[in-house]
């Protein structure tokens, strides 16, 4: 949106975003369409698209302007249809937002948000041949923008379709934030019998590189053909369009900024990986669907804000503690080095952080250790320090990654009372703690 200036000018020739109009200073005479405002540029200043493809910002005062042609309106196409086929099981697409929904705008170059849901069935038709799709539109929000509100309409929503009948549930969700999304999609929805598959892009679905359509075709497959009775994200196994793979929600994590490829699963392997066809081949352990059995679902959608995650750093100082203590923090997960380690006794005593952990711990506060490894698990019985600190009353959070272990804390206060949720923490609820340290899933 222009500021005043310019709209009075623009409404003055009758012109609009995407009309083309000329500009005159003396012996420059320039050419373009008008481009739409942007958050980055000035209000007053006129953005127009030459022919050569560039943009340019122009000060509309100093220059005659006219319109020379009006630009070409596109009529909105009908949502795709598909006919139920009573022989397919059903399955419901939850839509919230993100990329996989997104569409470039070739005309400003930006990425917006979103498109109709239906357009996704559209682009992928053989889905329909593997499932009745019934798409939830339930919010459109780019993830990074949501939290604890959302993934409880998220689970909701689930819920409802389950009971309703649905099969699977497929989640199109933004990548930027799956894994916290699908680690407590993995708490909150207790006695799942059914699978709940995130699925997303990393590149937006009108792009010829889009992972959006296989993504979605492997989803389905999961969500309409699968045994598996767990949350978990499904998307590229690798860069290239191979086999998509099916990560358990609390040990799945981004890694890569833009690769296809972005989720690994953290000391776990896949529970399957699903080629292009459907097909799907199951590599790890899982929860399957107990056929015949009365609905167990329970919502547990509680969830305690006043928790946070604190990163270790050489010369962090360990008063942040005090920070969250006093703005009435029940719990914080650490992110320590190594096994779990924080400063215990360095050279300058007031960088230690055990005092500071003990009095939190001492005033009530749940304190968790993780390890910013991220592969691994901490662990107390090796070295004098790591003693120390949960000698003081830290629960060390075995192989869980510090996003889980964060969610996982915020669930067990919503909806435990805290001896209950210390007890919890390190304690296996969703296949977020795996009984051994998988070694070969590093190089996976």
């Amino acid at each position: 949106m222009y500021g005043k200036k310019v709209s009075s000018l623009l409404e003055s020739i009758n012109a609009d975003v995407m009309d083309r109009i000329r500009l005159s200073s003396g012996k420059v005479v320039l050419e373009g369409e008008v481009m739409p405002s942007t958050e980055a540029n000035d209000l007053d200043v006129l953005i127009v698209k030459l022919s050569s493809g560039y943009n340019i910002g122009i000060d509309p005062s100093k220059y005659k302007v006219e319109k020379i042609e009006s630009a070409k309106r596109t009529t909105e196409r009908p949502a795709a249809k598909f006919s139920r086929n009573r022989e397919l099981p059903d399955v419901s697409l939850i839509y919230t937002g993100g990329t996989i929904g997104s569409m470039v705008d070739y005309k400003t170059g930006a990425v917006h948000s979103p498109t109709k849901p239906e357009d996704l069935l559209e682009a992928v038709p053989e889905i329909a041949e593997m499932a009745n799709i019934s798409v939830l539109p339930l919010m459109s929000m780019m993830s990074e923008d949501m939290a604890h509100d959302e993934w409880a309409r998220i689970a909701i929503a689930v819920a409802k379709e389950l009971n309703n009948g649905a099969r699977g549930v497929i989640i199109a969700h933004g990548t930027d934030i799956m894994h916290y999304t699908s680690a407590t999609l993995s708490f909150m929805l207790s006695g799942l019998n059914a699978p709940v598959v995130l699925t997303g892009s990393q590149r937006s679905s009108d792009r010829g590189s889009s992972d959006a359509f296989m993504n979605l075709t492997c989803s389905t497959s999961v969500a309409a053909r699968s045994d598996i009775a767990e949350v978990g994200i499904c998307m590229h196994h690798t860069s290239s369009d191979t086999a998509c793979a099916f990560i358990r929600g609390t040990k799945a994590r981004k890694m890569h900024t833009s690769r296809r490829d972005t989720f690994r699963p953290i000391n776990d392997k896949p529970i399957a990986l699903v080629e292009r066809t459907g097909a799907i081949k199951y590599t790890g352990e899982y929860r399957k669907i107990e056929r015949g059995e009365a609905a167990k679902l329970k919502l547990m959608t509680g969830y305690d804000r006043k928790v946070a995650l604190i990163k270790v750093f050489p010369g962090s100082d360990p008063a942040v503690i005090d920070f969250y203590r006093e703005k009435g923090y029940n719990g914080i997960i650490l992110e320590g080095t190594g096994l779990g380690h924080t400063p215990i006794t360095p050279t300058r005593k007031e960088d230690s952080w055990l005092p500071y952990v003990k009095d939190a711990i001492d005033n009530g506060m749940i304190v968790g250790m993780t390890s910013q490894c991220l592969y691994g698990r901490v662990n107390t019985n090796v070295y004098r320090n790591l003693r120390l600190l949960n000698s003081v009353g830290v629960v060390y959070c075995e192989d869980m990654t510090p996003e889980t272990a964060l969610v996982k804390l915020g669930w067990l206060l919503g909806n435990y009372g805290k001896d209950e949720a210390r007890k919890m923490l390190n304690t296996n609820v969703a296949g977020e703690i795996k009984s051994r340290t998988e070694f070969d899933t590093f190089l996976v």
